[in-house]
């Protein structure tokens, strides 16, 4: 008996053991591995989606970034809903082949993965010209968009910019795009921003296909231009709040001109990339603002 209770005993941790490397491979094998979707012209779009629960947050990225941008925000907001991460046409990880990166067609890959992905009740969460784009694919989705969270975005949508003015912003990235690009995208940091996450986001986006950025950027200036960054959102009847650092000031009677409700929420000293920098603060942010939204629909 002696023996045998020590067997058992051995037996136990050996089991415990076993199964847990059993468990962990379990979770491997069970990891979900990124998809890929043909957007509406083809270009097939890279996602990844992570937990359970409903609505679906779906994180769209800015200019010449990608879904990596979020890696602070989905594991937190995985424990309690479903999360979806995508590269947009030419960034990332999803195909480059389109010539002309619309705001418009940037909304038609956030459909695409959005009705790939089978979810019922969505808020869409952009971050910078993701604020453009998550309207863009609202207007696509009218039963499935429940909200729009902006991050860093949509200041002023009645902001008109002129035709010189855009070519102007223009001239630097087309004369040498990595010099221009790192210009640009330095003046969106605060002072005490890690330097290391600097140059990181610096070296990242001024990597990025010149073609796309151009064709990009003039896109989604061109809707301030032309009035559409504000007539987007006259066609969307859904609540729009956003989380924004403190680098640009926001228009909230222009903006509730045009959105059936409009609030923002400000992070004191917040930069631009303020989702990566403050990523503890900005996740609580976005979580009270989730809520919020989440409230006002069941309402």
């Amino acid at each position: 008996m002696k023996v045998g209770a020590t067997a058992i005993r051995v037996g136990g941790v050996a089991g415990c053991l076993v199964l847990l490397v059993l468990a962990a491979g379990g979770a491997w094998a069970h990891a979900e591995w990124p998809r890929v979707v043909p957007s509406g012209d083809g270009v097939p779009i890279s996602y990844e989606v992570y937990g359970y629960g409903e609505p679906t947050l779906v994180f769209v990225h800015g200019w010449i970034c990608d879904s990596r941008y979020w890696r602070e925000q989905v594991p937190h907001f995985a424990q309690h809903h479903r999360v979806i991460t995508l590269d947009l046409a030419g960034h990332g990880h999803s195909g480059a082949a389109r010539e002309r990166c619309t705001m418009a067609s940037f909304g038609q890959d956030v459909r695409a993965v959005v009705e790939a992905s089978g979810s019922r009740s969505v808020i869409l969460i952009g971050h910078s010209m993701g604020g453009s784009v998550i309207a863009e694919a609202a207007r696509l989705m009218p039963d499935l968009v429940v909200g729009l969270i902006g991050v860093d975005t949509l200041e002023d949508v009645e902001y008109r910019m002129s035709r010189e003015e855009l070519d102007g912003m223009l001239a630097p990235l087309k004369a040498d795009f990595r010099a221009g690009s790192r210009g640009f995208v330095a003046g969106m940091f605060a002072p005490d921003t890690d330097a290391g996450l600097r140059e990181w986001i610096l070296a990242d986006m001024s990597s990025a296909p010149p073609a796309v950025a151009l064709s990009a950027m003039e896109e989604m200036m061109m809707q301030y231009v032309t009035g559409e960054a504000a007539a987007v959102f006259d066609a969307i009847r859904i609540p729009v709040m956003t989380v924004n650092g403190e680098l640009w000031p926001i228009n909230v009677e222009a903006n509730r001109r045009h959105m059936v409700s409009y609030d923002a929420v400000i992070l004191k000293g917040a930069d631009h990339f303020l989702m990566m920098d403050r990523p503890e603060e900005f996740n609580r942010a976005l979580e009270q603002v989730i809520h919020a939204m989440e409230a006002t629909d069941a309402d």
